[in-house]
């Protein structure tokens, strides 16, 4: 049930972006779900939030829109949120990172733009796989690394993404290849 509920709350303010124009992308762990299940549908694991990659510039549009579906806002230091009324909890709202900006300044990458987005066939735009990669590896949290293991796993980081990442994350993405080999032995 409370797989359904995000999946709902991400169907709803996805769609109304569309309708509105603003143009965005579907991150974090449902982004990773799109991606893993066109190789293995039942590898894909759940999550609580809505993360979605913003320009900056749109926050007044954005936040007319998703206000009108009944979504509280709330500015938090490094995301904008959006509490769906019907589950008031800021684990489970809707997370805006800004596009082209650092999430943290500690980062050594910025976030990707909302144009290396693709449109998923549920209809919604969805970050491509190179810069959902490249913002997972980035981040490095226990959940990034567990995201970036899953899409190894089902084989859907190949050699061309592996081409595309910058150094840095490379070696991140072979220190995360290893564990995996490790962990499966």
């Amino acid at each position: 049930m409370a797989m359904e509920r995000v999946e709902q709350r991400l169907r709803r303010v996805t769609a109304a972006l569309d309708a509105a124009g603003i143009r965005y992308a579907v991150i974090g762990g449902n982004a990773v779900a799109v991606w893993v299940s066109k190789a293995d549908p039942a590898a894909t694991r759940t999550t609580k939030d809505v993360d979605l990659l913003v320009n900056q510039a749109d926050l007044p549009q954005i936040r007319t829109v998703i206000e009108g579906l009944g979504f509280q806002y709330q500015d938090l230091r490094r995301v904008s949120l959006f509490i769906d009324p019907e589950e008031p909890s800021r684990m489970s709202g809707v997370h805006l990172i800004w596009a082209g900006k650092k999430v943290r300044p500690s980062y050594l990458h910025a976030a990707p733009s909302v144009d290396e987005a693709v449109r998923d066939p549920e209809g919604f735009w969805v970050l491509d796989l190179p810069a959902l990669v490249r913002m997972k590896l980035t981040s490095l949290r226990d959940m990034d690394r567990v995201h970036v293991a899953d899409l190894l796993r089902v084989g859907m980081i190949d050699e061309p993404v592996r081409a595309s990442l910058p150094d840095d994350l490379a070696e991140r993405l072979e220190e995360i290849a290893r564990s995996i080999v490790q962990d499966d032995e």
